[in-house]
């Protein structure tokens, strides 16, 4: 299996540097589900980092692949504004794009924005880490020795989806639902989980009905410190339309499971192919956030966020007109040597391992980064408690996905405890 990536990855350079600078389409989701769309990027950053793509799946649109470049996209909602979607495909349904704040400008953006924030505030997260901490050692105190399982279903699942339940104030039975419709909003049909648009949309009336009898039963009790009561009660939330909120449910399942499941998986599979960065880690547990920081760089477990241009500018020497889609690949801007010493290299011990694009910038800076390091903190803290190492034996399955960069299922197996 291996070997055949390694073809696969070949076959991508030599595709990337042959096609024509204006043919280059980054956004293919086979590429990003073989982990062969790095000569693309790598062939933009140097030739054209404000690039056009003429045709696409997706239709025409701009790509910023380098940091500092989508900074400045990512700074200036005045101009590239978030209205309408934040992925490059565009919502699919009867009545377009779901609202959610995320794909909201000022002034309505902020204010549900702080609706929701004292979810992930410092205080809270006081609380919620013991919670955190007792999942996780009861999840890797369940797992197998001596055999292969799936390191995605086991363990990235399940401590996401638990702390996912809580935030939502779901009973934790609950918690695979949540992980379930997370990945069908996302999904694409035809790829494995959905087979069609239909189903899709049958499956999002389950999740709304779901999440609708939460409101109903929060609206009708007092406050209390999980998100739906926090939407139900909060004074520019509470009356807000019914496919708004669910927009904002949708936002807060996959803004909350994808990123820090695949950081999970990412670690695991970043420290086997770099077994010199795992044996400085086992060394030295101290390394722990900085590791966690460097592999939220690495993974960027979001690719890409789009805008959408409300009038004329120029960029990197390129005229972007008004109602152009402009695509921010912060999975290139990651790896742009001009600002990151040796990008491509997993150095778990970096001099400034949090200067990374992954979380985003300006206003739509990702609201819960805090718990997402917060857990991954603590999940490895308890795997050096445990497991000497853990072997990935198998190359990892990865989503057919341009937007979401992860794993399907990552196969491992742990010889023994500590």
């Amino acid at each position: 299996m291996a070997d055949g990536a390694l073809l696969n990855r070949d076959a991508a350079r030599e595709q990337a540097f042959a096609t024509p600078l204006d043919q280059l389409n980054p956004a293919q989701p086979a590429l990003f589900q073989a982990d062969a769309m790095w000569p693309i990027f790598d062939r933009l950053r140097k030739e054209a980092p404000v690039h056009y793509t003429a045709e696409s799946e997706y239709g025409p649109y701009w790509s910023i692949t380098k940091y500092n470049d989508i900074m400045a996209v990512d700074t200036n909602h005045q101009v590239f504004s978030s209205e309408g979607g934040i992925t490059i495909a565009e919502q699919q349904g009867d009545q377009g794009p779901l609202p959610m704040f995320i794909a909201m400008d000022p002034p309505k953006h902020d204010i549900q924005r702080k609706t929701v924030s004292p979810a992930v505030s410092p205080a809270n997260l006081q609380v919620l880490g013991p919670l955190i901490r007792e999942r996780a050692a009861m999840i890797l105190d369940s797992l197998p020795i001596g055999e292969e399982f799936d390191w995605v279903d086991k363990v990235s699942k399940e401590l996401t989806g638990m702390t996912l339940a809580t935030l939502f104030g779901m009973p934790q039975e609950d918690r695979r639902k949540l992980i379930y419709w997370s990945d069908v909003v996302t999904a694409v049909p035809g790829q494995g989980l959905i087979d069609t648009l239909e189903q899709k949309m049958q499956i999002f009336v389950e999740y709304h009905a779901y999440f609708t009898a939460l409101w109903n039963e929060r609206v009708n009790a007092p406050p209390t410190g999980d998100l739906v009561s926090m939407l139900a009660h909060g004074e520019a939330t509470r009356n807000m339309e019914p496919r708004e909120y669910f927009g904002n449910i949708v936002l807060l399942t996959v803004g909350g499971n994808d990123t820090t499941r695949n950081t999970i998986s990412g670690s695991i599979l970043a420290l086997n192919q770099n077994p010199d960065q795992y044996q400085k880690l086992r060394d030295n547990p101290g390394l722990i956030a900085s590791m966690v920081s460097e592999t939220i760089r690495w993974q960027t477990p979001l690719a890409h966020m789009r805008r959408r241009a409300t009038q004329d500018i120029e960029l990197g020497g390129k005229q972007i007109k008004a109602g152009d889609k402009v695509v921010m690949w912060y999975v290139s801007g990651n790896r742009d040597d001009e600002v990151i010493e040796n990008p491509n290299a997993y150095i778990i011990d970096r001099e400034r391992p949090r200067q990374h694009i992954s979380f985003g910038f300006g206003i739509h800076r990702c609201v819960g980064n805090r718990l997402a390091e917060l857990q991954l903190t603590i999940i490895w803290e308890e795997i050096l408690k445990r497991f000497p190492e853990i072997i990935v034996t198998a190359e990892p399955k990865r989503v057919y996905s341009t937007f979401v960069k992860g794993y399907e299922t990552l196969p491992v197996m742990i010889p023994r405890r500590n």
